[in-house]
C-alpha cells in the first residue's frame, strides 16, 4: 500500500531527475574532451539561448549544477586568456552567469581570482579590443553589485588598469567602457574614490582625444564626490585647452568654470592669464609612457600653444561675464596688459579675436580700464576695437600690432568692477 507505484508522479519525477542529471555528465563530457571547435560551438549555443536568464533559470537548464559549469569557464579563462583561445565567447557567457541576480555566482567568480585574470586582460597587448570590452562589462556587472566588490577591483590595482585600458585603446567603444567603469569606481566608494579620481587627472595629457573627452566629462561627475580639487588638476587641465579637437576643449573649459567654486581658483585664474603669453611652463612636460599613443598625430610648438592661447582668451571672457568677483581678480592679474599682447599675435587669428572680444568687455565693465587701453593703444585703435572687435584682427597694421605686443598696461589698486 505504502510503496511507490510505478508509473506514479513521484516516481516520473525520479526519472526525469535521472535523465537529466544523464545529459548535464554528457554534456561535460563532451565540454571536458571537446577541442577548440567543439568548445566554441557549445559556448555559441549557451549565449544564444542563456541571455537575461537569472541564477534559478540557468540552474533549472543545467539542473542545479550551473556552477560546475561556471567552474569550467573560469579555469579555462585562466588557462588560455593569454592566447586568446574563443576570450571573446567564454567572457560573454561569464557575463551571463554574473549578471545574474542574486551574489552566489559572483563570489564563486571572485574567490578563484577572477577579478585579477580579467585586469590582466585589459593590460595585454596580443588581445584584441572585442575581448577587452567583454572583460570591462563584467568588471562593471561586479562594481553595480556593491561597495565590497568596488573595493576588490581597486585593491587588485584595477584603478591603472582601467585608466591605461582607456588611454591606449583604438576603439571608441573600449573606452566608453572603461570610462563607465571608472565612474562607477568612483560611486558608493569612499575608501578609493581619491585613488580614482588622481587617476583620471594623471589621464588628461593622453594624446587619445577620445580618452580626454571622456576623462573630462567623468571628471566633471567624481569633481563632485571627493572632499575637494587636488592641486595636480591645474597644470594638466590648462593643458588640455590646447587640443585641436573642440569637443574636449568644450569640457575642458567647462571644467574649469566649476573649479571656480573651489580652493585652485586662483590658481586656475593665474595660468589662464599667464598663458595668453605662450611660454614653456604649462603642458609642455614629458607625459608618462602608459599615455602616450604612437599613431596619434602630433603637432609640435608653436601651433598647440597659440590654440591654448585662444583657449586661454575665450575662457577669461566667458568667466569675466559671469562674475564681477572673478572679471576684478582677472584685471588685478594684469589681464589687460596680456590681453593686448595675444591680439597682436598674427600667427594665429582666433587668439586675436578671443583676446579682442575678452578685452572688449573689460573695458566695458570698467572706466579705469577704459582709460588705460585708451592710453595704451591710441585713440584710432580704441575705437576699432569698440566698433568690432570680432573683426579687428582683419583690420591691423604692422604698426598697430607693434603696439599692442610691446604695451606695458598695469593697472594696480581696483577697487571695485561694474557690471
Amino acid at each position: 500500500m505504502g510503496g511507490v507505484v510505478l508509473g506514479s508522479p513521484v516516481a516520473m519525477s525520479s526519472v526525469q531527475e535521472q535523465e537529466a542529471i544523464s545529459r548535464l555528465m554528457a554534456f561535460f563530457k563532451e565540454w571536458d574532451n571537446g577541442n577548440k571547435v567543439t568548445r566554441s560551438r557549445i559556448l555559441r549555443n549557451f549565449i544564444s539561448f542563456n541571455q537575461g536568464k537569472m541564477v534559478p533559470e540557468l540552474e533549472q537548464e543545467f539542473s542545479q549544477g550551473g556552477s560546475l559549469f561556471l567552474a569550467r569557464l573560469t579555469t579555462w579563462l585562466r588557462l588560455s586568456y593569454m592566447l586568446g583561445t574563443c576570450l571573446k565567447e567564454i567572457l560573454q557567457s561569464l557575463w551571463i552567469f554574473l549578471s545574474a541576480s542574486g551574489s552566489r555566482y559572483k563570489v564563486e567568480f571572485v574567490e578563484v581570482g577572477g577579478i585579477l585574470t580579467l585586469l590582466e586582460i585589459l593590460g595585454l597587448k596580443q588581445i584584441n579590443e572585442e575581448s577587452k570590452m567583454e572583460a570591462l562589462r563584467i568588471l562593471q556587472v561586479l562594481a553595480r553589485a556593491g561597495r565590497k566588490y568596488k573595493e576588490l577591483i581597486c585593491e587588485s590595482y584595477g584603478v591603472r588598469a582601467v585608466a591605461e585600458c582607456l588611454a591606449k585603446s583604438k576603439m571608441e567603444d573600449t573606452q566608453e567602457q572603461a570610462q563607465m567603469l571608472l565612474e562607477l569606481l568612483a560611486h558608493g566608494n569612499p575608501k578609493y574614490h581619491s585613488q580614482v579620481y588622481k587617476g583620471l587627472i594623471a589621464l588628461l595629457p593622453c594624446t587619445s582625444p577620445k580618452a580626454q573627452h571622456l576623462v573630462l566629462q567623468t571628471l566633471r561627475i567624481v569633481q563632485d564626490i571627493v572632499p575637494e580639487p587636488h592641486p595636480a588638476i591645474v597644470e594638466p587641465l590648462l593643458g588640455a585647452l590646447r587640443s585641436v579637437h573642440m569637443e574636449v576643449q568644450y569640457e575642458a573649459l567647462q571644467l574649469i568654470k566649476e573649479l571656480m567654486k573651489t580652493e585652485v581658483r586662483s590658481a586656475l585664474l593665474q595660468g589662464l592669464v599667464m598663458l595668453l603669453i605662450p611660454s614653456r611652463k604649462y603642458g609642455d612636460k614629458a607625459k608618462p609612457q602608459i599615455l602616450e599613443d604612437p599613431a596619434a598625430p602630433q603637432m609640435s610648438d608653436p601651433l598647440p600653444s597659440f590654440i591654448q592661447q585662444a583657449a586661454c582668451a575665450k575662457a577669461i571672457g566667458m568667466l569675466a561675464r559671469e562674475s564681477a568677483e572673478l572679471c576684478h581678480e582677472m584685471i588685478r592679474m594684469r589681464v589687460v596688459h596680456h590681453l593686448l599682447f595675444a591680439m597682436g599675435n598674427t600667427d594665429h587669428t582666433e587668439s586675436q579675436r578671443q583676446a579682442s572680444l575678452a578685452l572688449e568687455y573689460f573695458v566695458s565693465v570698467s572706466p579705469v580700464v577704459e582709460e588705460q587701453v585708451r592710453i595704451a593703444t591710441g585713440e584710432k585703435l580704441f575705437q576699432m576695437l569698440m566698433e568690432n572687435a570680432e573683426m579687428l584682427y582683419m583690420k591691423l597694421n604692422p604698426i598697430q600690432v607693434d603696439v599692442l605686443v610691446s604695451n606695458q598696461v598695469n593697472i594696480p589698486g581696483i577697487k571695485e568692477v561694474t557690471e
